[in-house]
């Protein structure tokens, strides 16, 4: 995680916004007398969100968890993903 002063943002914000793309690492920003605020992307950001929705429920968290050991262990079932738009029935390409 890197972190800049406002102060240095302003100096490269071009610069600092491409790390943030490019890194995928967020991007602390301090302001004195301010709270930080971080820079990620829109990706990372929604990625964040649907994990801390998926989790917020124990039940669903810990269905998540024995998926997650059940693949490790190699019994994990691998599928087909299926377009529901695609009207041929073959499937995503």
């Amino acid at each position: 995680m890197k972190m800049m002063s406002v102060t240095e943002l302003r100096a490269a914000l071009a610069d600092a916004l491409d790390a943030v793309e490019n890194d995928a690492e967020e991007l602390v920003i301090t302001r004195a007398g301010h709270e930080p605020m971080v820079v990620v992307s829109l990706a990372e950001y929604e990625a964040l969100k649907e994990t801390d929705y998926l989790l917020r429920s124990p039940a669903m968290a810990e269905r998540l968890r024995r998926s997650i050991e059940q693949d490790r262990a190699g019994r994990g079932t691998v599928r087909e993903l299926v377009d529901p738009d695609d009207e041929s029935g073959r499937g995503a390409a």
